[in-house]
């Protein structure tokens, strides 16, 4: 994998993670506001969880190229 490579998938990374993370804090606040009486933990359980999904998409982008590469050495 080339550094140029390598830089366009973490500027995915960051990108993702920046929209899932702002996604799930809009949810939360919109959660806490109207369903759970302005109490906090909606808002980081929604943000965490965007966090989360950013990560493990972050993990299987850059992990990608290594099971490519390993699947065709098999063959």
């Amino acid at each position: 994998m080339s550094e140029k490579e390598l830089g366009k998938k973490w500027d995915r990374c960051l990108a993702d993670g920046a929209i899932k993370f702002g996604t799930g804090l809009g949810l939360g606040i919109v959660f806490s506001v109207l369903f759970f009486k302005r109490h906090t933990w909606p808002i980081s359980l929604c943000s965490g969880a965007g966090l989360g999904m950013a990560f493990s998409n972050c993990q299987n982008d850059l992990r990608s190229s290594y099971l490519l590469h390993r699947s065709q050495k098999e063959q």
